[in-house]
């Protein structure tokens, strides 16, 4: 059985030196990326908590449409990185994709991994159907 955080995780107060990594809780493929990397990332010092939680919407004061748009990581030191910049400050703790770090830092390189977390996030619903091609003949 998968144990996911849901939206009455509560934490009201952030304490210094806690990193987190926030994403949609509603998101299919969010959460088995999460259940995925979830030991490595709390190894590496990470908690882990959904954007529809109370205190992160209230810590990062966006619109609706735009508090979903992107996964964010909260730093240690209270910086926000959302999307693919957030997945390249995350993949330190996870030694095997340093392929992936190493491109971010060639020229254009952060640019194809904007482009590509992009592609993904826009499709991230895909496996719920919402992206099926019709399968008749046009007329």
């Amino acid at each position: 059985m998968i144990s996911v955080y849901t939206e009455t995780t509560d934490k009201t107060d952030l304490s210094q030196g806690e990193a987190w990594v926030l994403y949609d809780g509603s998101c299919p493929l969010c959460i088995r990326l999460v259940e995925r990397f979830r030991g490595r990332l709390e190894r590496a010092g990470f908690r882990l908590a959904p954007l529809q939680t109370p205190w992160v919407r209230q810590r990062l004061g966006l619109p609706e449409e735009q508090l979903l748009s992107e996964m964010r990581v909260l730093t240690a030191t209270g910086e926000v990185l959302g999307g693919a910049d957030g997945v390249v400050y995350l993949i330190r703790a996870i030694w095997w994709l340093w392929p992936l770090r190493l491109a971010s830092r060639l020229p254009f390189g952060m640019k194809l991994v904007r482009w590509v977390y992009r592609q993904v996030a826009s499709r991230r619903r895909c496996d719920e159907g919402a992206c099926e091609r019709p399968t008749g003949r046009m007329p």
